[in-house]
């Protein structure tokens, strides 16, 4: 299995799974399908399916036009979420395939939307899986709240992404990791793992490289949100719950000028 990443409008970024014995592939959140299919085209891969992780404009917005360029082509979508030209609506636990080697599972992880999708995708045995969760899960945070709640975010988070396993390899939907993790520091000033993450993510935009993946294991090192169950956090952001610390967190990121 190979993931490829395909920077669209000014931080977004699509992606490509490629089978690469059968050249099948399935392209998440699309939104400049041109771009996608060169890419595609380069690699001399089929598109088969489309993977839409929620319905804002930057991840669904290309699917009809992409439904247009490749007549016949699958376009997944979470069944809540009202997804522009979604052919096939998933719920969580959902499983399909896009060959015979590569497996999708469906997961459900509201909260930035009623409906958010997160894909979890298997390879081979000896493959390192991947997950794909739009703006649920960035690299050193999440995304904000616009139609659920801290409970819901922290089940998405804390539960839901949190029980892959750790070597899961984290594909975002955005380019905010460098910022994100300015934000951990002023939440967690004592983790060395967040000041080693930020000093090699900046290298890496210096150099014009992504920051994605991270992994499911770096996350919980250093995202604040994923961190919001531990003691240690709750007590930092001054709550005695878990739920409370992803409320507050949320809050001093959403007032947070960097």
């Amino acid at each position: 299995m190979k993931i490829i990443h395909v920077p669209c409008l000014e931080d977004n970024y699509s992606y490509l799974i490629i089978d690469e014995a059968t050249k099948e592939a399935a392209a998440v959140d699309p939104v400049e399908p041109e771009k996608v299919l060169r890419v595609a085209q380069d690699h001399g891969v089929d598109l088969k399916l489309v993977l839409t992780t929620h319905h804002h404009w930057d991840h669904a917005g290309g699917n009809e036009k992409m439904k247009e360029l490749v007549p016949g082509i699958k376009v997944y979508g979470g069944s809540v979420d009202n997804v522009k030209g979604c052919t096939d609506k998933v719920e969580n636990g959902d499983k399909f395939s896009l060959s015979s080697d590569i497996t999708v599972l469906s997961l459900h992880t509201p909260c930035h939307t009623k409906g958010h999708i997160s894909y979890f995708v298997t390879g081979k045995d000896e493959e390192n899986p991947a997950v794909f969760t739009g703006d649920t899960l960035f690299v050193a945070g999440c995304g904000k709240f616009f139609e659920g709640t801290a409970e819901q975010m922290h089940q998405s988070l804390c539960v839901t992404l949190s029980s892959l396993p750790k070597p899961t390899r984290v594909y975002c939907g955005h380019e905010y990791t460098v910022k994100n993790l300015q934000f951990a520091v002023t939440v967690e000033p004592d983790n060395a793992k967040i000041a080693e993450k930020l000093s090699w993510a900046q290298e890496q935009r210096q150099s014009g490289l992504p920051t994605i993946p991270s992994t499911i294991d770096e996350e919980l090192e250093t995202n604040p949100f994923m961190r919001a169950s531990l003691p240690e956090v709750q007590e930092k952001v001054g709550c005695k719950s878990a739920v409370d610390a992803m409320r507050e967190i949320r809050q001093r990121k959403d007032t947070w000028r960097g």
